[in-house]
């Protein structure tokens, strides 16, 4: 059992997963590898995308907009998605097969209408913290895993944040998959080799 580390699982939700609003391809299939990972791991946290129902990172609230074309926002450039983990939704709940009961805690993310949130650590202006630093930091734990949907958005971003943030990060490719948006898949694996973030 990792005592120090911290096992982040990042937007394991039906949304996320085939079928869903934002499908991930083959989401699912990650789901019992989290889990074992899970149970190897003392201290697990869970982050939930949380939107309402007129977020401002909807295509749909943005008329003559189509969906993954990108809008300027007043903390800068933001991909368009669609209408996904509306909160109270069933596509907003984790996938049933996902199974951390010790999970300490969830980090509900997106549910500021004005700004979205990929990162466990802050919204998208990179200013607005969610807590996680000094949670992490109270409890002297050091190294954060991380795992999760997608691995080229909120959980590269949970990562770079967490390598900032001074925590030794690793990031299990094989319980991870991406959305691929213009070439974003390449561009985190390029970015976690400059940063020095492990990819297991």
């Amino acid at each position: 059992m990792k005592k120090n580390s911290l096992l982040l699982v990042v937007d394991v939700q039906n949304d996320f997963c085939p079928n869903g609003a934002l499908a991930v391809r083959g989401g699912d299939e990650i789901v019992p590898l989290v889990n074992k990972l899970a149970r190897e791991h003392e201290h697990v946290v869970l982050t939930q995308d949380w939107h309402p129902a007129d977020h401002s990172s909807f295509a749909s609230q943005h008329p003559g907009h189509a969906v993954f074309s990108q809008i300027e926002m007043p903390y800068g450039p933001q991909t368009l998605w669609p209408d996904h983990c509306v909160s109270g939704t069933k596509g907003a709940e984790f996938h049933k097969d996902l199974d951390a009961p010790h999970a300490e805690l969830i980090i509900r993310k997106g549910f500021r209408k004005a700004i979205d949130s990929y990162s466990a650590f802050f919204e998208n202006d990179h200013k607005t913290p969610t807590g996680l630093d000094g949670y992490l930091k109270a409890r002297e734990l050091t190294k954060v895993t991380i795992v999760g949907l997608a691995f080229d958005y909120c959980v590269r971003y949970s990562a770079e944040d967490a390598h900032a943030r001074g925590f030794d990060v690793e990031v299990i490719e094989a319980a991870t998959r991406a959305i691929d948006l213009n070439g974003s898949a390449a561009a985190t694996k390029l970015s976690f080799a400059e940063r020095g973030i492990t990819l297991k």
